[in-house]
This record gives structure tokens, C-alpha cells and sequence, in this order.
């Protein structure tokens, strides 16, 4: 399930994985799937925060309204409208609660879900930026303290909620964490893996 992070510049936002099934993150109406959201992570572990950065993210984009659809009516089987919707009518929510844990192999779905993403969203490229010292992050138009922007990269190590089934995570969770962890730049650090 998506949580709620506070961003520096819109308030409370959601992001995260919302179906157990797909690999795909939410950021408000923007996409990206998990396996491509750990590989910018690990490209700005790279890069070092002794100057400003800026990248372009590819995402899909979903305009707010019915396109959109209602996630919570379509994971309870009420609302099947939009991409939400559609999305749930071929993956739903378990019948069970105990199943309702995070796939590792989430990957898998990925050809599936972008079919459902074109019929709704547009495959577009956002903003991402680093001030220098890595204390303020742009993703699109949401700005985070590097405080909240290492809980949205814990949240992916941990498989969000309700985490990862069996607590096996995607082998690019992994390399993104074995990445950042090993940086001493101060945007990684303290550690992400820690309370910090």
C-alpha cells in the first residue's frame, strides 16, 4: 500500500507499491516501476553530492480524474473504473489476508501493467535534482528533505506495506541497498538501512 510522506512542498503525498502483483511505485499520479526507480537511485549513489545534480527520470503519468480510477474502490472490488480499475479486474487484491504481501517477483507483470499504463497515462520524462550536500530533492514537482527522500528509498528496501513476501527482496532491491550503503556521501548517510 502506498504511504504518506510529507514532501517540503505540497504537504502529505503518497508513494509506494499499491498491488502485490506489480513492481510499480506510485508518486501521487506519476509511475515507475521498482526495478527503474532502484537504478536511478544507484546511478545518483554514483555521481556524488559535491555539486548540484540534475537528471531526467522516465515515468508514466496518469491525469487525476477517471482515468485514473479509484484505488482503494477497485482493491475492494467496488470500482472497477480507469487504470486502477483495469488493473485490479486482472490482478486483485488476495481473498486472503495472509497472502497480502509484497511478490518479489513483481517484475514479471511488467509487460501486462504497461499495456493497461498506455491505454490511461502517457510514458513522459520528470525532473529529478540534487541540491549540493544532497539536503534538498526534486522528483517532478514534489521536493523532499533528504530525510524523507531516505524514508521513500527504506520503504522500497522494505517492500513498503505490507513488505516483502518471505522478506525476499527483488535482487535490484538488493543492489540498489549493497550501493548506497557502502557511500559516505551524506545523502546515504547515516544509513538508510537505520532509524535515521
Amino acid at each position: 500500500m502506498p504511504l504518506s510522506f510529507e514532501s517540503i512542498n505540497h504537504g502529505s503525498i503518497a508513494f509506494g507499491f499499491f498491488n502485490i502483483e506489480s513492481d510499480l511505485l506510485l508518486l501521487e499520479n506519476n509511475f515507475i516501476f521498482a526495478d527503474e526507480f532502484c537504478k536511478y537511485i544507484m546511478d545518483l549513489a554514483d555521481t556524488g553530492f559535491n555539486k548540484e545534480i540534475e537528471a531526467e527520470w522516465k515515468v508514466w503519468q496518469i491525469p487525476w480524474g477517471p482515468d485514473m480510477g479509484d484505488l482503494m474502490g477497485a482493491m475492494h472490488g467496488l470500482h472497477y473504473s480507469g487504470f486502477f480499475g483495469e488493473l485490479y479486474r486482472k490482478y486483485p487484491f488476495p481473498a486472503s489476508q495472509i497472502d497480502f504481501k509484497q511478490k518479489p517477483d513483481g517484475w514479471k507483470t511488467q509487460g501486462d501493467i504497461k499495456e493497461i499504463l498506455a491505454k490511461y497515462g502517457r510514458f513522459t520524462s520528470i525532473r529529478f535534482c540534487v541540491d549540493a550536500g544532497g539536503n534538498n530533492i526534486r522528483i517532478g514537482d514534489y521536493a523532499f528533505t533528504k530525510t524523507v527522500f531516505k524514508e521513500l528509498i527504506r520503504y522500497v528496501w522494505v517492500g513498503g506495506y505490507p513488505k516483502w513476501k518471505d522478506g525476499e527482496q527483488p535482487s535490484y532491491v538488493a543492489d540498489m541497498m549493497a550501493s548506497v550503503t557502502q557511500k559516505k556521501d551524506t545523502l546515504f548517510n547515516p544509513s538508510i538501512k537505520g532509524d535515521n
